[in-house]
């Protein structure tokens, strides 16, 4: 599975820490607002037997974005379409897991993780068709 945006300027948006943004407009005009709190409760409601703390979690979708941002998907001034292959964002995550030193998280997690995180965003109508 891949995730399309439109452009890169509507992935940007979606990290409030890389830009201190917490809305993004979209091509309807809509107002989409993305909450970290939110994430993880969408996360949760969606996953119960998840078992990991909120702070795993966070650290989780901080590595979906550094992902972003290592491959120049937050580069406002693309005009070009942004695809996302999840299966490399996962592999990304759990690399960069281990080279942080940290085993407790599993694979499946991760991968749990970063499947709702990408459910959270199309919730809020961020990708397209």
């Amino acid at each position: 599975m891949s995730v399309a945006f439109a452009n890169a300027e509507e992935l940007v948006y979606l990290y409030p820490t890389i830009k201190n943004l917490n809305t993004m407009n979209t091509e309807k005009d809509d107002l989409l607002v993305y909450d970290e709190e939110e994430a993880v409760k969408f996360i949760r409601k969606n996953n119960p037997g998840l078992s990991l703390s909120d702070d795993e979690i966070n650290y989780i979708i901080d590595l979906m974005y550094d992902y972003y941002e290592s491959r120049g998907f937050l580069d406002e001034k693309s005009e070009e379409e942004v695809e996302i292959a999840d299966d490399e964002l996962i592999e990304y995550a759990v690399a960069n897991t281990r080279k942080d030193g940290i085993y407790k998280l599993s694979e499946e997690d991760i991968t749990t993780v970063v499947q709702g995180e990408l459910d959270y965003c199309d919730s809020l109508g961020v990708f397209e068709d």
